[in-house]
This record gives C-alpha cells, structure tokens and sequence, in this order.
C-alpha cells in the first residue's frame, strides 16, 4: 500500500488519514505531528531517511520481556509525534520543530546492514511514534525482512484501521504504551482518544502474528485511582487474555509535568496486585531497581524463568525454545512469548 491511498480531497485541501487526527491541510501546511506536509496536493514524510541517532540497546529497554530475551536491537527514530502528551519523556524529539535535515540520514538498506553487522536480531523504531514515519519504518522493516531481522514497534497505537492493517503487517513485535484508561485522561493530558489506541491493541492481538506487550506510565493523581486501574486489567484479561506481558512504568517529573511528583514504589506495587487479581500472569515494573517485579516467574510452580535485573537479562530457565513459546524448566508449563 502506498501512503498516498490514505488521503482524501476536501475543499482544494489536502486530508491526511494516517491517524485520528485526519488532519485537513492546504498547499504547504503541516499537520500536528510536523512531518506530514501537502505539497500540492500529495501528502509526503519530511522525515524520511533521517533520524536522530543509532544505538543498540538490549530488548528488555523497549521494554519487551517475551520477545528474545537478552538480544541486541539496533534502535532509532525521527523527529515529531501525532500526540500531545504532556507527560512526554522524550519530549526533545516528539515536540521538535528543529530542521530534520541537520540530523543523520540513513536508508533502510543501510539501518538493516548496520544491524545485521552488530549482531542484533531485530531493529526498534522508538523514541519518538514510529506511526508518523509510516513510509520509513515499513521500508525498514522490508530490508529487515530479507536480511532475517526482526522489527520492533514502540508506539503509543494512534493510527486509523487502513494503515493499521499494513503497518503491523511488517512489525514482529511491538510495546504500546496505553497511556491511562479513560477518555478524559487522553483528552485532558495527551490531546487524543481512548477508542483509537483500544482498537489498536485488540487488532495486534486478534488480527495479527505481531508479539504484543503493554506499558502504562503511572502518573499519580492522573491514571493511578483503583477503579482505573482494575478497569484497565479486567479489559485486558477479556479482550485480549491473561498472556498479555503489562509493564506499569514510574513517571519521573519531565515536559510540562515538572510539578508533579515521581511514582512511589508504592503506587506501582498497588498496580502489581490489582493486575494480579484479574489473573495477569505477566506482570513488571519499570524505571525502578527491583529484581523481583523484573524477573518472570512461572504461573504454575512460581519458579523463576527469565530472570533479569531492572532491563538487564541475566539468566533463562526455559526448554524447547520457540517462536510461539517455551516450557518450564522445573515444572513444563508453557510460558507465552517468542523465544526462537
């Protein structure tokens, strides 16, 4: 599918349809994200072939728990993103306005080559939504395809059903980050919608091979009351299934939130057992030093079997590894994931 099927004509305007936004644009405007533009009449990528940057991270930072655990990934992304958290922590990017041209340009060919000769089995399109640079990441992950790469998606899920379809088509796994479980929170602090992102997670899951992992960032007095937080499980647990990996994240004071507080310990471990009770059997949590809500256990003996230090992977006490799972060491009950 070209990009150029997802736009509509309105008024000698130019629609861009990539995302809920549908961003109605004449001759030489760009949308909210910045990088879409009409250029009379077509809608094009500012962006593509340049990125802020190349680094090889190890899986567990993006954070996938289930998806090769202790691999290399070679991550990058561009400037601009279609939300408008206020919350955001990569904000120097997704809210740069600065000129793309100035920051490293690097083909798919290339990024797949340079992943290929680091050894890393997969390439993360992350730091800023890799849902804006549609063209750019489903070419990446192409040129991954044929060099027997993997692609990995971090994203906040904000994109219509058409271009949804074909973008997690190419995506091998991917981490999406839904940001609270009410509409007024996406409304109030991201300048978006609930619906759209929900449509998301339950087509990856039900409509796609794609590997599936959740992370919420707990902002508190924002997405940490009891009742959202049981709505949010029990949602998962219906829709999608208690094999689901969810991450519950700690916020840190960034952007346009520097008045708010850090997450207590406290807070994230109320989210642990309350996602616990509605049967999550994956369940971590992020930004804070603790071995213990890191490290997977089996939901049947309760053994450690991937064992891990914050995002670092220390050890692995599974058999028969593969691409849709792997038993226990100690009891043989499956433990959901792609291991191969």
């Amino acid at each position: 599918m070209e990009f150029q099927n997802l736009q509509k004509y309105n008024s000698g305007k130019t629609q861009c349809m990539l995302c809920p936004r549908e961003c109605i644009l004449a001759n030489g405007q760009s949308g909210f994200c910045y990088v879409k533009k009409n250029e009379d009449g077509k809608i094009v990528l500012l962006t593509y072939g340049y990125n802020t940057g190349l680094a090889i991270d190890p899986i567990e930072k993006k954070p996938l728990y289930h998806f090769l655990p202790g691999s290399k990934t070679l991550s990058f992304g561009t400037l601009g993103c279609n939300m408008g958290c206020k919350f955001c922590q990569n904000w120097h990017m997704s809210k740069s306005k600065s000129d793309i041209k100035k920051s490293a340009k690097y083909e798919p060919t290339q990024i797949a080559q340079i992943a290929k000769a680091n050894n890393c089995e997969s390439v993360s399109l992350t730091y800023n939504d890799p849902v804006i640079f549609f063209e750019y990441a489903i070419n990446t992950a192409k040129e991954c395809r044929k060099l027997g790469i993997k692609t990995v998606a971090v994203t906040a899920g904000y994109i219509n059903d058409e271009p949804r379809r074909e973008f997690f088509k190419w995506m091998d796994a991917t981490n999406i980050d839904l940001k609270g479980f009410s509409e007024e929170f996406y409304r109030k602090n991201c300048d978006a919608h609930l619906e759209p992102v929900l449509k998301t997670i339950e087509y990856v899951k039900t409509g796609t091979d794609c590997h599936l992992e959740i992370t919420t960032l707990l902002i508190e007095g924002e997405n940490d009351s009891d009742q959202e937080l049981k709505a949010q499980c029990e949602w998962i647990a219906k829709t999608l299934g208690s094999d689901v990996p969810l991450h519950f994240s700690a916020f840190y004071p960034c952007y346009e939130f520097m008045h708010k507080s850090p997450t207590t310990v406290e807070t994230l471990q109320r989210a642990y057992n309350i996602a616990k009770e509605y049967g999550l059997k994956y369940v971590y949590l992020g930004n804070i030093q603790n071995a213990s809500t890191s490290t997977t256990y089996c939901h049947n003996c309760h053994n450690p079997i991937i064992e891990r230090q914050s995002i670092h992977f220390l050890k692995m006490n599974l058999t028969d590894l593969r691409s849709k799972g792997a038993n226990c060491k100690f009891c043989g009950v499956e433990c959901a994931g792609v291991f191969e």
